[in-house]
């Protein structure tokens, strides 16, 4: 069997989101997971070291994808308009390779441990967009951005990508994923807009 078979990778990821919805996380076991999916323990940790990260297969090279994504944004576009252009790119492409994205989102919000990871990885996806346009104001002369301006980017952009996430599960296909992502900004906009017109500094 190949190491790293991404029909397997995925039976895994069925298996275990059917099991953690019939019995809750806390009550399944790597063994469950492996046999239905008709492979054996041993072979499971091949894929995962352990049932938590079975939930997020592949979200290790979300970051790398983004920050690849917002270096190639148009150099004229500002610091957020480029952000926003990335992760409408790599998360339209995402959504399309998801499978029972409603399932996965209660079993995680079910449990402590997968919400701790799933911080995580939001964190790495700030860290991605942070680093990628402190380099992008270096190398091709695009809107220059300082330390703060780009760490405030990152984690408002963050933010934005989780809520259209959300957005898009909630709608069941009737929208994309970019026009989820649109509506996120245009409501943070629109809220900062408003904040800034009554004249709110906390």
């Amino acid at each position: 069997m190949a190491r790293w078979d991404p029909g397997t990778e995925e039976r895994l990821t069925r298996a275990a989101l059917e099991l953690y919805t019939e019995h809750g996380y806390d009550h399944v076991t790597v063994t469950q997971i492996a046999e239905r999916a008709g492979i054996t323990r041993r072979s499971y940790f091949r894929y995962f070291p352990d049932k938590r990260e079975v939930l997020f297969a592949g979200s290790e090279r979300l970051p790398a994808a983004i920050h690849e994504a917002v270096l190639g944004a148009r150099p004229a576009a500002s610091p957020l308009s480029a952000t926003l252009e990335a992760l409408a790119q790599v998360g339209g492409t995402l959504v399309e390779h998801l499978d029972r994205t409603a399932e996965r989102r209660a079993v995680i919000a079910s449990s402590p441990e997968l919400q701790e990871r799933e911080r995580t990885k939001s964190a790495a996806v700030t860290g991605a967009i942070h680093d990628a346009l402190l380099r992008r104001s270096v190398d091709d002369g695009s809107a220059k951005v300082d330390e703060e301006s780009a760490r405030l980017v990152a984690q408002l952009a963050t933010i934005a990508l989780q809520n259209a996430f959300d957005r898009w599960i909630d709608a069941h296909g009737r929208k994309n994923f970019a026009t989820c992502l649109h509506a996120v900004a245009a409501s943070l906009r629109d809220t900062l807009t408003a904040d800034v017109g009554t004249g709110r500094s906390e």
